[in-house]
Parts: structure tokens; sequence; C-alpha cells
């Protein structure tokens, strides 16, 4: 079997090597492919592609419905790390607010999703003294023990500052805009380390020129696909939102690096190949994106992992 891993980075190569080598050994029938280039239409005849694993949560740019439709399999790496991306999303924190960690314990903080990230967030602010609130159309048990859940307009109303910790899908895109921008108070600060679709990007610019928004940080980025993972130093900068929200002295822009430890990058390698493992034994994969029973077989297929 030919796994044909796009998009990737030398750090996409050492972490998934060395888990496939722990994993099978040297005897493995799995042959690794790895392509700087991304999977795209032009691409993708170069595998038959029968199937796509994602190394990230996200998959907000996987048509599923379709890929049922042609027999595909889709499987993502659901979480990797949670605590590094909530221990950076504090460090963008203190780094807006320009404060020691004792300033929080006068701070409400409000969290938008309470998945495994958005939990160890409230974790860590809780032991700063926060008084947390959250929102998710699907409240999870393991927050009631950090704080309250609230409708989204009451905890933008009541928030010093706002996190955002769900995936981008039909109902999440630019869920801070302009009318829930006017919603936070005056001087509010908004943090971003999930995805960049979360935010509206003009909006949010119209926001801080007013002095409406105290501050912004974000690990990411609506435009970012052409701009983030590469170096870029050498060359003008086209992208006129970001080029504006980077003038301003109340934001903070990194990256999506947030995830980039060690530890997840070992997670990620080593969850992609359980993923293909369970879709070329054709049994149950626990990370499976499509419909509960619809599994592929794909022994002796090639794969394509696309990072997304």
């Amino acid at each position: 079997m030919r796994l044909s891993v796009f998009s990737s980075k030398t750090y996409d190569k050492v972490f998934l090597e060395r888990a496939h080598l722990a994993r099978n050994g040297q005897a493995s029938s799995i042959h690794l492919t790895f392509h700087d280039y991304p999977l795209n239409p032009s691409t993708a005849d170069l595998v038959r592609v029968r199937g796509v694993l994602l190394r990230c949560a996200g998959f907000n740019n996987v048509d599923l419905e379709a890929a049922e439709r042609l027999g595909l399999s889709v499987a993502n790496v659901p979480s990797y790390s949670p605590e590094a991306v909530a221990e950076y999303t504090v460090a963008l924190i203190q780094t807006l607010n320009r404060k020691t960690h004792r300033a929080y314990n006068r701070v409400r903080e409000g969290i938008i999703g309470t998945g495994k990230i958005g939990i160890a967030f409230a974790r860590i602010m809780k032991g700063f003294g926060c008084k947390l609130y959250a929102f998710d159309p699907f409240p999870n048990p393991a927050f009631e023990e950090y704080g309250e859940y609230l409708e989204l307009d009451d905890l933008l109303a009541r928030s010093d500052l706002v996190s955002l910790h769900c995936p981008l899908m039909e109902q999440t895109h630019h869920i801070i805009n302009q009318r829930t921008l006017a919603l936070m108070k005056e001087d509010a600060m908004l943090v971003n380390t999930s995805r960049g679709g979360l935010i509206d990007t003009s909006a949010v610019i119209a926001a801080l020129k007013s002095q409406k928004l105290g501050g912004l940080a974000l690990d990411v980025y609506e435009g970012e696909g052409k701009l983030f993972y590469n170096d870029h130093s050498h060359e003008i900068l086209d992208d006129d939102g970001l080029a504006r929200l980077l003038t301003f002295h109340n934001v903070v822009v990194s990256g999506h690096q947030a995830f980039f430890t060690v530890e997840a990058l070992e997670e990620i390698a080593e969850c992609t190949l359980r993923n293909l493992e369970d879709l070329s034994l054709g049994v149950p994969c626990a990370n499976s994106l499509i419909k509960k029973g619809v599994h592929t077989r794909l022994r002796g297929k090639s794969l394509p992992v696309r990072n997304v």
C-alpha cells in the first residue's frame, strides 16, 4: 500500500517515518511517499485516491457528502496535545495584555467551544482566578466544575476576553462578525487559536479602527493558506487584511503554531497511521468522518494524506 503525504514539511517526514517504523518495523507493506505540493485537482491524478487521512482535527476543506457518494474514506486526528494549544492561547493573552498572570484575577473570561482544547484552556484560566463563561450548542459536563454556560450573545456582553475553540463549519463561519462584535464590551480582547474563518476579518478591522475592540490575538487567519507555513520574508505581503491587522499596536499574530510541539507531532503521526490501519483492514475507524457504518477497504490502494 502506498501512503502519499501531500503538503509535507520536514517535520511531517521525521515524525511519520518514526511512527511508521515503531508501529510496523522494516517489514511493513506500507510505502510512504512525501510531496511538498498540496493535494488539489491538478495533483490528484498522481495517485489513485481511495481515501483521505487528515493530519489535523479540522475537516472544513473536505466535502464529506461528496466523499461518501464516491465511496472515499475520510478520517482525521481529532485530538493532538490540547494542552499545547491551550497553553499557547494563554501565552497570546499574556502578550496581548502586557501584564503578569496575576492580572487575570480580575478578568471574566468567555470561551466559545468546550471540546478538549476548550476544557484544557478553562482549567488553566480557572487557575488564574478567572470567572468563566462558555457557549457551546453541545454542552460538555466536564466544564461544569470550571464555569457557567450562557447563550452566545449573553457571553459576549459579559466577557472581558473571548477565546474561540470551535471547529469551522457553516454554523460557525464568521461567528465573530459585525453584529457579535457590537455586543462585546468596550476594550474586550479576542483570541482565536482555532480556525481563521471563525472571524470576519473586515468586521474585526473596523472594530479595531473604532477602538471598540481592546485587543486581538490570532494564531490563525482566514486567508492563511497561502501565507503560513512557508518563508515569505523576501516577498511583498499582498493580503490587505493581514497587512492592515499588523499595523495595530494591540494585535498579535502568529503563524498557526499553537499545536507545534513534539508531543502533538508524535500524536498526529501515530493517529494518522492508526486511521490507515483501520481503513486498510476494513474495520470501524474511530476517527472516520463519513457516516458510521461506511467503511472502504483500502488494501493495495494508494491513499493520500492532506494537511488541512
